[in-house]
């Protein structure tokens, strides 16, 4: 989860690697640091925390260098501290690397080389691999290309790497294995990044390695083979990303920004996909394998945290319209469980990032045991864009937010799409409907718009209940999942202990929590559980729990109840998951700020689980 950049050419390294690691800060921001070439030193400066500790650590020191190696981490190994922080250089200050993934066979690694009298100063797996590199460097006489190869065949586990060594000081050595790196294209000139986002200012050109790639860059050439060393022929792609995107645009966090921006991802989601005037819906991501899915035994759904999620209110909407039987799976448990999947089942892979460990190690699980596997994800090349047979762009734009706002929206939007259109091929969803859920889709962005301008109220209330020490978030059917994710939202950013709820399980043991300190948000929009919520209202507030409800512009009843309501506009029951959970989100976001939390950057979270 940590973040990664490097540059080799004419310009001045130092600004360069800064700038790129404050744009990948949301991956993680427990320390900074960077390493340069100069005067064929390897000089190396980082410290515990953000990268403006980093910079402000550095201001003194003669940072001119050409050649350089930056790092932003998440720990995983060892605390947060200036030890643990990365670049690591190896014992005798031959080799310095920056990583991003874990060493799984890092303590049997460690004490073989302590038997060789190598000494460590971290408690990181990442500096295990730096002194194993070197050892084969030095011991083997073989060069720093090489040496790396070599180091990494004895490895088990995940990383991407970025190596210098002293003695070879024109060239940085790349590699990756179970965590993403982008290689940029310039002009005399390379740039490294754990994403696009630091490169596309400098280039759009970019180079997306994959597992087991070694590049060797140097200022007018770049060499691409495997860890085996075999040559790897160079596929140069274009990105499309707007500077602007991913800048906070005049407002104080990037995930007030996103929550807005949700008008706009949504639409461009469904843009050139839903056609009103035909009625039609056309994903061609997936064209090729609509039969697959109309034919389907069985669909199952991965993903993690708010994909996961996103997948549950998809099992709604496909068991609803297609009557194909559908399961969602965390991924990180599907990968250990040994479950039962065959040549007659979809499995549809949800991931903002489209690199989330856990759902491409389920990925591969599925297809080597036949499964179809389709996937969702927000990045253009990711490895879930590549490893898949087929998938659909969510077009959100970049999120930069660790909690997750407008991906969770465009995941629903392509899940709803999805389901509309293998429901009507299948006959499971008449013409009529079908209709009207597409004209509705295109309605969607005007009711978010709508919503939005409610933020100054939502905002009165999250002020009412900033200082809460837990809450509860109830929904029924569809509307279950959203109440997971609102509670998700609270407890990533505000660190208020906070749980969804089937509505209906209240009396099964959590009503017990219930009392006058309990803030309980429920969502009560129109659709055919509404009495039975209506009902569980009253049973709260017969407790003096104090009821926050998403009632629909025409509510007559949950308004006489509930002490607070937020008036939704009205759509569609399986769409009305794209409207509830946006006043959960600013209900969140606000309440974060009150309490003094950094919300783009919640402690001990990052934006991309990369790792186990």
């Amino acid at each position: 989860m940590c973040g990664i950049v490097g540059y080799i050419g004419p310009k001045e390294a130092c600004p360069i690697l800064i700038n790129g690691l404050k744009r990948l800060e949301y991956r993680g921001y427990d320390s900074a640091g960077i390493a340069l070439i100069h005067n064929n030193n390897i000089q190396v400066y980082k410290c515990k925390g953000r990268v403006q500790d980093l910079e402000h650590h550095m201001e003194l020191e003669d940072t001119s260098a050409t050649i350089g190696m930056g790092h932003t981490r998440w720990a995983t190994h060892g605390e947060p501290n200036d030890a643990n922080a990365h670049p690591h250089t190896s014992m005798n200050g031959l080799f310095s690397i920056v990583h991003n993934g874990i060493i799984e066979n890092h303590a049997l690694l460690k004490e073989k080389l302590q038997a060789r009298g190598y000494l460590f100063q971290s408690e990181t797996d990442t500096e295990v691999l730096a002194n194993l590199i070197e050892y084969i460097y030095t011991k083997g006489q073989v060069n720093a290309e090489n040496a790396v190869r070599l180091a990494l065949t004895k490895v088990i586990g995940a990383y991407g790497l970025v190596v210098l060594c002293k003695n070879e000081p024109d060239q940085l050595v790349v590699a990756r294995k179970g965590s993403p790196l982008v290689i940029g294209v310039g002009q005399s000139e390379y740039f490294v990044a754990s994403d696009a986002t630091p490169i596309v200012e400098y280039t759009k050109n970019v180079i997306y390695l994959n597992d087991d790639d070694v590049a060797i860059l140097k200022r007018d050439e770049m060499i691409l083979k495997t860890i085996k060393n075999t040559p790897v022929s160079l596929s140069i792609q274009q990105v499309d990303i707007d500077i602007e995107k991913i800048e906070k645009g005049g407002f104080p966090h990037f995930m007030l920004k996103e929550i807005f921006e949700q008008v706009n991802s949504i639409y461009d989601t469904i843009r050139g996909r839903v056609n009103a005037e035909a009625s039609e819906i056309y994903l061609g991501g997936i064209s090729e394998i609509i039969p697959k899915m109309v034919n389907a035994h069985r669909i199952i759904i991965i993903g993690c945290g708010t994909s996961w999620h996103a997948g549950t209110v998809g099992e709604y909407i496909f068991e609803e319209f297609t009557r194909i039987p559908v399961e969602v799976e965390y991924a990180s448990e599907f990968r250990y469980r040994n479950p039962i999947v065959d040549a007659n089942d979809i499995v549809i892979a949800i991931s903002q990032s489209g690199e989330t460990a856990d759902t491409l190690a389920a990925i591969k699980y599925a297809k080597a045991h036949g499964a179809t596997v389709i996937g969702i994800c927000n990045v253009v090349g990711s490895s879930i864009a590549r490893e898949t047979d087929a998938g659909v762009y969510t077009h959100a734009g970049p999120e930069i937010g660790v909690a997750s706002t407008k991906a969770f929206t465009a995941q629903i939007s392509v899940l709803a799409m999805m389901a509309l259109q293998i429901g009507h091929r299948k006959g499971t969803l008449s013409d009529e409907l079908y209709k009207k859920y597409i004209n509705e889709l295109y309605n969607l962005p005007d009711k978010v718009k709508a919503i939005l301008e409610k933020n100054d109220k939502i905002k009165e209330i999250a002020a009412i209940y900033k200082d809460s020490t837990n809450a509860i978030y109830l929904g029924r059917g569809c509307q279950f999942p959203v109440a997971l994710e609102g509670a998700l939202k609270l407890k990533e950013i505000s660190y208020i202990h906070a749980e969804g709820y089937p509505a209906a399980e209240m009396k099964h043991g959590p009503i017990a929590l219930i009392d006058e300190n309990m803030p309980v948000f429920a969502i009560a929009t129109n659709d055919n559980y509404y009495d039975k919520i209506v009902s569980n209202i009253k049973e709260i507030q017969s407790r003096k729990g104090h009821v926050i409800a998403l009632v629909n512009d025409n509510d007559a009843q949950v308004k006489k109840l509930a002490e607070h309501v937020i008036e939704i506009p009205e759509t569609l029951e399986y769409l009305s998951p794209l409207l509830n959970v946006i006043p959960l989100q600013l209900i969140s976001y606000h309440i974060a700020v009150m309490r003094g939390c950094n919300v783009d950057m919640p402690r001990n979270l990052a934006k991309s689980v990369t790792v186990e």
